[in-house]
This record gives C-alpha cells, structure tokens and sequence, in this order.
C-alpha cells in the first residue's frame, strides 16, 4: 500500500446530506429540520443537545430509520436509506441499531434474560444461542447473576443496564440513546454515561445520544447542538471518563 493510499481518510459511517423534515401540509405546514448536513464516523460518542422543538428528536428518528426525510440524503456505510421502502428500513434497524430510551420499556413479567433475548427471538436465533448471548450481554453492562430477576426487583440504573443490554445484544454497529439518564438519580446517571462510554471505547460502538443535560453531554467526544431545525453548534471535546 501506498503512502496516499494510507493516509485515505475513512468515508464517514453516517452522513446526512441536506436533510429536511417537514409535517403536515399548507398553513399547517411546520418544518422540523430546514437542511441539517452532519457526518458521523465509526467509533464516535456523539452528544445532541438543544431546546424542546429545534429538531433533535427528529434527526434521531431518521438515523433510526423511525421516520423518514422529506428531501436529503441519509447515507448508512455507504447506502443510500432515503430511497430504502419500509421493510428495508426495518431490515437496517434489526441488523445494524440498537436503540436505548428513557423509559427502558421492559416487560414487566419477564426476566432479565429474556428481556435481553427478544431482539434475537425476531430475528429466529435458537434458543440455546440467544440464552448464550443474553448471559453474555448482561455480563457486559455489569448484571452477572441478575438474568434471573424481573424488574420490579431491579433498580432503575439497574434496569437502564438491561436496557442496554438488550439493545448491544444483535451487536449492532450504532446505539441510538434517547435521555438515557432522564429517569435516574445522579449517582445512577453517573454509572450509565460510565458504562456508555466503556462500550464505546472497548467495544467499538458509535453512540449517539439525545440528552438536555450538560453534565451527561460531558461524557461524549463531540457534542451537536440543534436550534429551530438547524445545526447551531458542532464541536469536539475532551471527554470526562
């Protein structure tokens, strides 16, 4: 390999390309995002910040193939999703994302284990491999023995762990976090930014999370700020842990 060919820069993993999102029709019209232009790279921990209504929620249900741009180009590893139909858009999200929230929407009854297994039940994975993965997952956000427990007898940090681990289960390339700490104390919140930032670093998963809360945004290597459906501010900074 060359010398130039060496110092090729990586194409980024995600790049939005004049994005706008607008809803409902004539007078009633209200754009969302007025042509946002963002490159996200593989490895990165990114931050989105800004007030209710300036257009963050949007982009995180476009990158999550949730919703989908009303003009623009979303480009994924090199594909163009815009132009994806719904099933596709489906097939991209079990294959490549994974997708944490505020509320950690786990099943009341069931265990922690079998929180964890669901991803892998849709997808057709046998049981004694999703039972595998599942132990495996949990053990890395910090819940060996636990599989066992519902959440009524899990804590919230706790259960945000779960969470987690039900989203990294498929391996996905992306996690998508949407204020992950917005239901937990500090101490907790402290402890998830702490285990976000370990998968990121360790393991190699691009994080993009939605958070309102400077202290969380901390944790992360490059925060965006969104402002009435536009870019305001993209700046890279030393991250806390």
């Amino acid at each position: 390999m060359s010398l130039t060919e060496s110092q090729t820069p990586e194409p980024p993993l995600i790049a939005l390309h004049g994005i706008t999102k607008t809803y409902g029709d004539g007078q009633a019209a209200f754009q969302a995002l007025r042509g946002i232009d963002v490159s996200i790279n593989a490895g990165e921990f990114v931050a989105v910040m800004g007030p209710s209504g300036s257009g963050k929620s949007t982009v995180m249900n476009i990158l999550g193939c949730l919703d989908t741009p009303t003009t623009g180009e979303y480009v994924f590893s090199g594909i163009h999703v815009e132009q994806f139909q719904r099933n596709q858009r489906a097939l991209l999200r079990r294959q490549c994302l994974g997708f944490v929230f505020q509320g950690f929407n786990l099943l009341a009854r069931t265990s922690a284990q079998e929180n964890v297994e669901l991803p892998l039940l849709y997808r057709g994975v046998t049981a004694a491999d999703r039972h595998a993965a599942a132990l495996a997952a949990l053990a890395k956000v910090g819940l060996e023995g636990w599989a066992t427990h519902t959440p009524a007898e899990l804590s919230g940090g706790q259960q945000q762990r779960v969470a987690i681990a039900r989203a990294i289960v498929t391996n996905p390339m992306v996690l998508l976090a949407d204020e992950p700490t917005g239901n937990l104390d500090t101490q907790r919140s402290r402890e998830i930014m702490e285990l976000l930032v370990q998968l990121n670093r360790e393991h190699g998963i691009t994080i993009i999370m939605v958070t309102h809360e400077p202290e969380m945004a901390a944790y992360a290597g490059r925060v965006i700020h969104f402002v009435d459906g536009l870019v305001e501010k993209d700046e890279r900074q030393e991250a806390l842990a």
